[in-house]
């Protein structure tokens, strides 16, 4: 099983090349970001290229932060706004190497809603195919995030099947998804053929997965007999040092080394 830190939460003490190298140094296989637009873009592909970490991924644009916005993408009347977000981060991702981007959609509910999140996504894919990229997008929990316009699997689904763009897929975060809907092992079988990455952290608090409501030795265990060989995403709160919260990837790391 490959791994990949989320240095949107992890190391985050550290300017994002160093995080990079930290991560590295901890057996990471990738690593992955949420907005790094204020680091030059050449100083993280240098950091990349040292370590020989793929780059995952990263997020456009919330908005305005300081007024609560989580995305753009479905703001109806927001359309500009979204896709100079969408153009930015497919500008800044193509620049670093990444393989995918998440267009976050907001906090939005309606029909209006669906109408610019399916037109935005639309442009997004056409806008990234260009680039050979991948768009996610990723349903989150209600708890966390209350009124965001995606909350489902089902959801992202019929968005992604309506759309039907070959490089539209679903951010499968089994955080997110074990808050809303549960059965992960099920939803994971069942939505592989639309998954685009898979991200984890413990329930209910998101931290290390070494604790909690969800097993995932057995998750994992379930994902690998999947045929899923890409990197699955740590995105979880590790406490004020990320080094001290990894017993869970040595254990990992132990279960599939081949005894000799």
């Amino acid at each position: 099983m490959k791994f990949s830190a989320n240095l949107g939460f992890l190391w985050t003490d550290r300017p994002l090349p160093e995080a990079v190298r930290a991560a590295k140094a901890a057996g990471f296989d990738a690593v992955e970001c949420h907005w790094p637009y204020d680091v030059p873009a050449r100083d993280l592909r240098a950091a990349l290229q040292e370590t020989g970490l793929p780059m995952l991924g990263l997020n456009t644009r919330r908005g305005d932060v300081a007024a609560g916005e989580n995305g753009l993408a479905a703001l109806p009347g927001r359309e500009t706004e979204a896709r100079a977000a969408i153009d930015e981060g497919l500008a800044y991702g193509a620049e670093i190497g990444a393989a995918n981007l998440h267009v976050m959609a907001g906090f939005a509910q309606g029909e209006d809603a669906e109408a610019a999140f399916r037109a935005n996504l639309s442009y997004a894919c056409a806008r990234a195919a260009e680039r050979s990229m991948t768009i996610l997008i990723e349903p989150l929990n209600r708890y966390d995030a209350p009124g965001y316009f995606l909350s489902t699997t089902g959801q992202a689904k019929a968005l992604i099947q309506d759309i039907a763009a070959p490089n539209l897929r679903l951010m499968f975060d089994c955080y997110h998804v074990q808050l809303m809907e549960g059965d992960l092992s099920h939803r994971l079988a069942d939505l592989l053929p639309l998954i685009g990455h898979i991200q984890f952290a413990s329930v209910p608090d998101r931290g290390a997965p070494d604790h909690g409501e969800v097993n995932y030795d057995h998750v994992f265990g379930v994902i690998a007999e999947l045929g899923w060989n890409s990197p699955l995403g740590a995105e979880y709160k590790p406490g004020p040092d990320t080094d001290k919260s990894l017993g869970w990837l040595a254990r990992q790391r132990r279960s599939t080394t081949p005894v000799a």
